[in-house]
Formats: C-alpha cells, sequence, structure tokens
C-alpha cells in the first residue's frame, strides 16, 4: 500500500484544509478495512461509538452489494473542532432532489431577511377621469386591480384556510364602502415575468400539485382538491365540489355511480378497491374532466395543480367578495393605465413562511423564493436571475464554482447539481448566522415532523437531527444537523444518485443518522 508522505499527516490549521486533511485520513483507513469487511453490515450494538467505528459502519453500509450501481457522496464533519469524521465522494457533483432547498432558504434568510414580507396591493383604475374612486352609493365604477408579488401565504397549509386572506381583502374593500364594481378584477404588473415551470421540469407531471406553476399572483400553493362523493344509486352521476375555492377549478363529471358489492357498505377498503376515478385537464376549455367509476356510500378526494395562477387566485378573490355582498364583473381585460391604490396587504413574515417551506418540501415556495430574489436584488423576477443572485451569493460565502449548478429554487429540475461539500459549507455559513435559529426550526425534525416525522423513531436521533430530504426518480438525500450523544453539533450531507431500492437507501441514511445521535466524540480514538 502506497505510504502517506509524513508532511500530509501534520494537522492542518483551516477548516477547509481540514476537511481534505481528514478525507485523505478517512480514505486511507477504509483501504485498510479490506472490502470483505465491507460487505457486512455490522450491528450498531457491536461496535464503539467512536469515529473509527463510524469509518467502518459507513464503508460497509454503502459498499454493501444492493448499492453496486449507485453514487453515494457523503461528508460528516464536527464545524468546532473543524474535523471531517467522514467523507465519501464529498466533491464530486450530485443531483440533490429537495436538499436544493437548503441552499434556497439560505440565500433567501441571509439576503431577504427573516422579517422580509410579500406585498400585494390593491389599486382601482376609474374608467373616466375626475370624480371620486367610490361614489356615495358604493359603487366604483372602474376596475380593480391586484398587483401581486409571489406571496404564498394564500395556503391552507399555512393558515389552515388559503381564502382568509382573499376574505380580508373583501373586508378591505367593503370597509371603504365599496358595494358594486362596475368593471374587472384584473391581475396587474408583472413581477414574475417569465413560464410558471422551472427549467427541466417534466411536462406530464404539470397537473401534480408538486409540479404546479408559479406565478405573481399564488392561491393555495398552486393547487386544489376536488371531492367526488358518488350518487345516491348506480347509474347516478357523482357530485364534485373543489376546495378551498368553490369558484376553481371549473370541474365536468363524466364519472358513473356503480351498485356496491354485498357486504361492503362499512367497509372502507373495500369501497376503495371499487374506485377507480382519474382526473385530467380538458384543453379545450382549461377546467378537468372526471371519468371512472365510483360506488355508492363512496367519495373520493383528487387533487389538481392550476395550469393558470392567476386565474385561480382572481377567481378564488371574486368568491370572497361575493361572500361580503361586493358585486364584481369578470376577471378579463386590460390592466394598464393610472391606478388609485387602495391599501396593501403584507404576508406573515418569512421567519414563517420558512417551516413551510422546509418541513414539506413545498416545491412552489421555492420557486417563488428563487424569483423573488432576482426581483428584489436585480428587479428582475424570473428564474434566471434568482439563479445568477443564489450563485453570486454562494460565489461570496467563498464555496468552489465548481462545486453548484443551480437550475430552480425547489431542486425539482434534475439540471440541479450539488457536492456534499457544497451542502456541508452551506450548513455552517448558517450555523455561523444571526438568523440560524430560523433556519435550524424551519427544518423537518426526526421522528416528530415534515418528511422525516415516521422516520428515526425511538432512536438518539428522534426529536434530535433536523434535516432536509430529498427525492426525485434515482435521486435521494438528506442533509442537516445533529447532536451526538456528548452534546456536539455535527453537520452532514448524505446524497445518494442511481439507486435501484428507494427504501435500502433510506435504510441506510437513517442507519448514519441514528449512529452520528448515538456516538461520543471522546470515544474510540480517530
Amino acid at each position: 500500500m502506497k505510504q502517506i508522505p509524513k508532511r500530509d499527516l501534520r494537522r492542518p490549521k483551516t477548516l477547509k484544509a481540514r476537511f481534505h486533511y481528514c478525507w485523505l485520513i478517512a480514505t486511507s483507513l477504509a483501504a485498510m478495512s479490506g472490502c470483505a469487511s465491507a460487505r457486512k453490515i455490522p450491528s450498531e450494538n457491536s461496535l464503539p461509538s467512536g469515529r473509527a467505528a463510524l469509518r467502518v459502519a459507513i464503508d460497509s453500509l454503502v459498499s454493501a452489494p444492493e448499492f453496486r450501481t449507485a453514487h453515494w457522496g457523503i461528508l460528516v464533519v464536527d464545524p468546532v473542532a473543524g474535523d471531517t469524521l467522514y467523507s465519501h465522494n464529498a466533491g464530486k457533483l450530485f443531483m440533490p432532489a429537495s436538499n436544493m432547498k437548503i441552499v434556497t432558504g439560505a440565500v433567501a434568510l441571509a439576503l431577504l431577511g427573516p422579517d422580509y414580507r410579500f406585498r400585494t396591493t390593491v389599486a382601482a383604475r376609474r374608467n373616466a377621469p375626475g370624480g371620486n374612486v367610490v361614489e356615495p352609493d358604493g359603487t366604483l365604477r372602474g376596475d380593480v386591480l391586484i398587483f401581486g408579488r409571489g406571496d404564498p401565504s394564500a395556503s391552507d397549509y399555512l393558515l389552515g384556510d388559503a381564502m382568509l386572506p382573499l376574505r380580508g381583502m373583501a373586508d378591505s374593500l367593503a370597509k371603504r364602502g365599496i358595494r358594486r364594481v362596475t368593471g374587472q378584477l384584473l391581475a396587474a404588473g408583472n413581477a414574475f415575468s417569465d413560464a410558471i415551470h422551472g427549467m427541466g421540469w417534466a411536462w406530464d407531471d404539470f397537473d401534480f400539485p408538486y409540479s404546479a406553476g408559479v406565478d405573481d399572483l399564488l392561491f393555495n400553493e398552486s393547487f386544489s382538491r376536488v371531492i367526488v362523493r358518488a350518487g345516491a344509486k348506480a347509474g347516478d352521476a357523482p357530485s364534485a365540489q373543489t376546495a378551498p375555492s368553490r369558484a376553481y377549478p371549473p370541474v365536468q363529471m363524466r364519472a358513473v355511480t356503480v351498485a356496491q358489492n354485498s357486504g361492503v357498505a362499512h367497509d372502507t377498503s373495500a369501497l376503495r378497491r371499487l374506485r377507480n376515478l382519474s382526473i385530467a385537464l380538458d384543453t379545450a376549455t382549461g377546467g378537468y374532466i372526471v371519468e371512472g367509476t365510483i360506488a355508492s356510500g363512496d367519495s373520493a378526494v383528487l387533487t389538481v395543480a392550476h395550469r393558470d395562477p392567476a386565474r385561480a387566485y382572481l377567481l378564488a378573490l371574486r368568491e370572497a367578495l361575493g361572500e361580503r355582498g361586493i358585486a364584481i364583473g369578470g376577471i378579463n381585460g386590460d390592466s394598464s393605465g393610472l391606478t388609485d391604490t387602495l391599501f396593501t396587504v403584507l404576508s406573515p413574515p418569512l421567519r414563517e413562511i420558512l417551516p413551510a417551506f422546509e418541513k414539506p418540501s413545498q416545491n412552489q415556495i421555492g420557486e417563488v423564493l428563487l424569483k423573488t430574489l432576482g426581483l428584489e436584488r436585480t428587479s428582475v423576477g424570473s428564474s434566471d436571475s434568482g439563479r445568477a443572485v443564489i450563485e453570486r451569493q454562494l460565489k461570496e460565502w467563498g464555496l468552489e464554482p465548481d462545486g453548484f449548478a443551480v437550475r430552480d429554487g425547489s431542486g425539482l429540475s434534475r439540471h440541479n447539481y450539488l457536492t456534499p461539500e457544497t451542502i456541508v459549507r452551506v450548513l455552517e455559513i448558517m450555523r455561523r448566522h444571526a438568523a440560524f435559529s430560523v433556519f435550524h426550526e424551519a427544518l423537518p425534525v426526526a421522528g416528530v415532523d415534515g418528511t422525516i416525522a415516521t422516520r428515526m423513531r425511538g432512536t438518539p436521533a428522534a426529536g434530535n437531527l433536523r434535516a432536509k430530504t430529498g427525492t426525485i426518480d434515482r435521486a435521494r438525500s438528506l442533509s442537516g444537523y445533529v447532536t451526538t450523544a456528548d452534546g456536539r453539533m455535527l453537520l452532514f450531507s448524505l446524497l445518494c444518485n442511481n439507486y435501484t431500492s428507494v427504501a435500502a437507501v433510506t435504510r441506510v441514511q437513517d442507519s448514519i443518522g441514528v449512529r452520528l445521535a448515538a456516538m461520543r466524540l471522546d470515544v474510540g480514538g480517530r
């Protein structure tokens, strides 16, 4: 075996140099452990909890035969000591999936600040010059214009009812004496100037909520529920109700009710087996068509993305106005011309929006943040401008330019690439940032909430490890923070591409997370 020159064994002083130093030592120890031992996954209880045991355990896990075609990238760092506890392909590029949200969230928090609020401005445009905006009888002879800037907070997840902010707008108009609008309800401005979908997103996913597009007006994270209820008897047409808005999207029912099999009236699993419903976009009308069958006594909830986010917002707002007794015309027309600002609605602060982004891994908030970074820093609210802002910030933080390729804000694009080193460096930068508590608390907690609510339960990682997941086809990620048994915070990034079993990857990532939570850094030597 090639000898390591003595000069390489001197412990460097800088954090970056120590990363490379400890990677060299870890690689050498892994080589000495031998391929045969790497094939067997040892029991966690059979190993001591120190550094050397960690290296042997992870080598064994990622070298298992089931990962013959997989590409693993792993980096575990003790940032206070400046030690790299484990490194494997840490400088290689990986498709990160939703681990891209770590980068988007960090840059947004650093540049916008935890108290940043999205603004939505409501204005009036008179049809004729002069006179009051609102006549004594409560008539606004003109149009109501909504200038959006991507506020994502009109959301069932964030507020419990996505209609609440829109009803608040209706209340504000009513307080100004408006009872009737003779003109139109219009989307004005063009804060987000490019396509509603991200670069490289799969077109055949566009009707699924996770792949919904975003615009400067965004309602309920750009998706709706369609509640289908069977008719009273076989042959009857089922009914459909949309939520959170009853006005959007329009639904055409082509499904039919079928008879129950005997004895299944109270067997929900049997009813589900009789259910065969689908929902698809009607390109002729822009609405949706429900087809298939549903058994009498059954109901189902389907979900659909908004193909026209601004229209979905305006129709929901018109519904809220109607509830408040304010009559208004249509929602189409020219929004140019002079206007009078009526009021501005502010979103909750970013510190409250960030958990709704990171914990459920909400793609649309990622795209809103990306475009908002571009809008606030370059005055151009596009994905390209946001991408330029993020890449510039990463370089200013000292990250290697070849360690990242940013294409969207959510990680849904298969053109994003990050190295484990990049992710860990961002985690470390945020650990030292004044807004670290906001960033840290927004991440999912193992065994408690978010996308890892059911993972690592009953282990030292539960309630301890905070990490962002990531999953798209053949890309599975887990990166974040964990505290050891002796109270040391570690940073880690576990990326895997080109695997054949997502369950196997999850098992390894969870095993590593549990080991890190259980280990004691003062035991077991280096």
